[in-house]
């Protein structure tokens, strides 16, 4: 929970004259600082790049899709479909909103704190003990999809083209994921609809994160380790490293690329697949001289939908099924705390 009276943002604390030291409400515990962590240069590890250009072998498509979910649970994706021009919009207007309005203005539309994910605007997205560890960030989360979830009235007016701009790149990614769960699920001899018609009406999130530049970034992180919770996640960063995905006891950054996607696989396709794919441990660290921005889209089941491990792939099952709702409340009271919740669920 924040605290009580006017919510305390990352941004409003890096823009003071903070030169030495963060709170320390944001400084990890030893063992989980960045420099405990590797240097997230390893260059033994090379996360896949695929080319979805259309007149690709389906079946050669499918067999680098599949090494890169076994391997790594994440990849590069380019020629992809989504607009590059809408790319670029929407580093801008989410820029736009951090840099250029004032915190009273952003405030108009601050999330309830007291609720995990609400949409909005806020800094801490779960509800959890008074003592915990903080994120070294700021975010705006926007409900996009189903069309019934979109409403937005509660996404900034500034600049003008801000709600446009979500409400276009909601449903570009929204194809590009849909896409995606067809290609993963051909990669495992399933039919193309198969993952899709498990999971059902997708739900999806569009969250621009922020993360201003901080005095230590030896002591903290911008995102804590995790896996993300639901089906596929595709995100885009602006030209400032800082995400770093775990391979192997290594952190690997993630090098941007401009106008290419990255693709994580969340827990409820580690299950589906019978722990074939991994679901992606990442985290965030935190840059001494610049702010930088990254913008992740979510794809997700409704919370009565119920995950179960396919009966066709690699029996016996590995996984308990879950109704993705039960799953959601475990992630948040566990939150980073529980690193990989999905291993609760082992048989």
């Amino acid at each position: 929970m924040e605290v009580a009276g006017e919510p305390i943002r990352v941004q409003s604390i890096a823009d003071k004259d903070l030169k030495v030291a963060v709170p320390p409400q944001y400084i990890q515990p030893p063992e989980n600082r960045p420099s405990k962590l590797g240097n997230g240069n390893a260059t033994d590890h090379k996360i896949p790049m695929i080319d979805l250009r259309g007149d690709r072998d389906v079946n050669l498509l499918c067999e680098e899709i599949g090494r890169a979910c076994s391997e790594w649970g994440a990849f590069h994706v380019i020629n992809h479909g989504v607009s590059i021009p809408l790319l670029d919009q929407i580093r801008k207007v989410g820029s736009s909103f951090f840099a250029d309005l004032s915190m009273t203005e952003k405030l108009r539309y601050a999330c309830d704190s007291n609720s995990p994910a609400s949409e909005g605007y806020g800094s801490r997205m779960l509800v959890a003990s008074d003592d915990a560890v903080l994120d070294w960030r700021d975010y705006f989360d926007h409900h996009t999809f189903p069309l019934s979830r979109r409403n937005p009235s509660r996404w900034p007016h500034s600049p003008p083209n801000y709600r446009e701009v979500i409400e276009k790149y909601s449903d570009q990614m929204k194809i590009l994921a849909q896409k995606l769960l067809g290609l993963i699920s051909k990669s495992l001899g399933l039919s193309s609809s198969f993952i899709e018609d498990a999971m059902g009406e997708i739900y999806q999130n569009i969250t621009v994160s922020y993360y201003p530049s901080c005095p230590q970034p030896e002591l903290t992180l911008g995102l804590q380790s995790h896996s993300d919770m639901g089906f596929i996640t595709l995100l885009i960063q602006d030209n400032v490293a800082g995400l770093q995905v775990s391979k192997n006891d290594d952190w690997v950054t993630v090098d941007p690329v401009s106008h290419a996607i990255f693709v994580i696989l969340g827990d409820q396709t580690e299950i589906i697949t019978n722990g074939i794919y991994k679901s992606a441990v990442h985290q965030a660290i935190t840059n001494g001289n610049r702010a930088r921005l990254s913008v992740a889209t979510f794809h997700d089941p409704a919370k009565t939908v119920s995950v179960s491990p396919a009966p066709s792939l690699n029996p016996p099952p590995r996984y308990h099924g879950v109704v993705y709702g039960d799953y959601v409340s475990s992630w948040y009271t566990k939150g980073p705390n529980g690193k990989r919740n999905i291993d609760a669920l082992l048989i």
